[in-house]
Parts: structure tokens; sequence; C-alpha cells
């Protein structure tokens, strides 16, 4: 929003909400899929995204035809975040139909609701004239945090991995850890989970353990535990 009165900062962003229907159900949060589009880095929640200028900017005999049409940029990280392939979109504010263009590139269907006829043709108009996508082959839907939750002990309990097994870290055979009957990890004078272990080699950063210790395959090649704890899930899906 504007400060024309010059009483107030001016606003330098606007408040993203994520709810759910209910107290049962989760609300959507693509935490992997935005650090895959901001190079593998966290995304932060401040973003820097230019104007909708050039040939995005819709116009009706030279002039602007909305004053405030957001850029596509902005509305694909929206809905990479906070939506799935299929998910119903809902915009109230329809505009030119910035978010319809983009919910039906990313796969979304979509509801848009504008009380002015113009900006409604603008936004048919606009929405026919954009390529349909699939979703899934369009953005990275890793929905880790809604798969099933696997302690490490479990690769133990199923044969994936037997006690007195060494891990790497980061596929470095030269620091490692041998496995404990019990799911713990020993290295040296430090004994721990997969996670308290990793911060240890990662000189006391946070670590997630899964991402970063290797075990010895029989071909004798280093392999991700994560690996191990996907193909556990998958069987258990299967059954």
């Amino acid at each position: 929003m504007p400060n024309f009165r010059g009483v107030r900062l001016t606003n330098a962003h606007e408040t993203l909400l994520w709810a759910s229907p209910s107290r049962e159900s989760a609300h959507t949060f693509h935490h992997h899929a935005l650090k895959a589009l901001n190079d593998g880095q966290q995304m932060r929640s401040d973003w820097v995204l230019p104007v909708c200028s050039g040939k995005e900017r819709l116009r009706v005999d030279g002039a602007k035809a909305h004053p405030a049409q957001k850029p596509e940029a902005l509305l694909y990280r929206v809905l990479t975040a906070s939506s799935r392939p299929g998910d119903v979109v809902l915009d109230p504010f329809f505009g030119t139909g910035t978010t319809g263009a983009v919910a039906k590139r990313l796969g979304r269907r979509w509801v848009g609701i504008e009380r002015d006829p113009g900006y409604a043709a603008l936004a048919e108009a606009r929405i026919e004239g954009t390529i349909e996508g699939s979703g899934d082959s369009l953005i990275s839907q890793d929905d880790r945090r809604r798969a099933p939750r696997l302690p490490f002990g479990r690769l133990l309990e199923e044969g994936l991995l037997t006690p007195g097994e060494n891990l790497f870290f980061d596929a470095d055979r030269g620091r490692s850890a041998v496995v404990l009957a019990d799911g713990a990890l020993l290295a040296g004078p430090v004994m721990g989970s997969i996670h308290l272990v990793g911060r240890h080699f990662a000189g006391g950063s946070p670590c997630n353990g899964w991402e970063h210790w290797f075990y010895e395959s029989e071909a004798g090649e280093l392999r991700p535990i994560d690996h191990l704890r996907e193909e556990l899930r998958a069987a258990t899906r299967a059954e």
C-alpha cells in the first residue's frame, strides 16, 4: 500500500497467510520446492521481484489495462509454495487473471471473482492463450514433510543396515561412525543420533543426518542412507 499522507513508513512487503480448513488437516507448504527454486538455499521471507512490465503488462490502446497487475513470477512462487497439482485456487479479486494464468501453467484449477466486465474479459482472453501444464512436470513436488516418519532404527529392524556397520559423513571415507544396535552412532568419544553426530562433524551447524550419512553398498559404492528410508517407505506403501 502506498503512503500518500506521509504519516507512517511505506509498506515494503505483503504478508502471506497459510491456513487449513480444520484442526485435523494440515496446511500446504512446499519447503523443498521453494528451496529448489532458490538455487538450493532456503527461501527467505523477503522477496525481491520486478514489477509487471514489458510484454507481460496488459495494455489497452497503449495504456495499462490494470493499475495493479501482479507479476506472474510472484504468483508462481506463491502457488508453488502453497498448492499441489489439481488443487483449486480461489482469487476473489481476479483483476486481469494473473492467478488463473499461473495456476493453469502449474496444473492447478482456479476460481476467479471479478466485478469489472472489462477486466474479466481480459482475464478470459489471457488464460485462454496460456499453455496448460501438468504441474508435476514443471516443479519439484518434494513432499517429505507429509511422508510417513520413519526413525533411523527401522533400517536396523528391517535388516537394511546392521549393527557394527560403518557410515560415512558427506561421502568422505575419512570421517565415519559405527552403527550401534539401538540406532545410535559412535564416532570416537561422540555418541548419539544421526543428526547429533552429524552436527559434530559439521562443526556444530544444524545437520539433517538423512542427507549427510552414506552407507557402502555391496558393489562398494557410497549411497545416501535416505535411499534406504525411501525404499522402506515404498515397501510400506505397497503393503
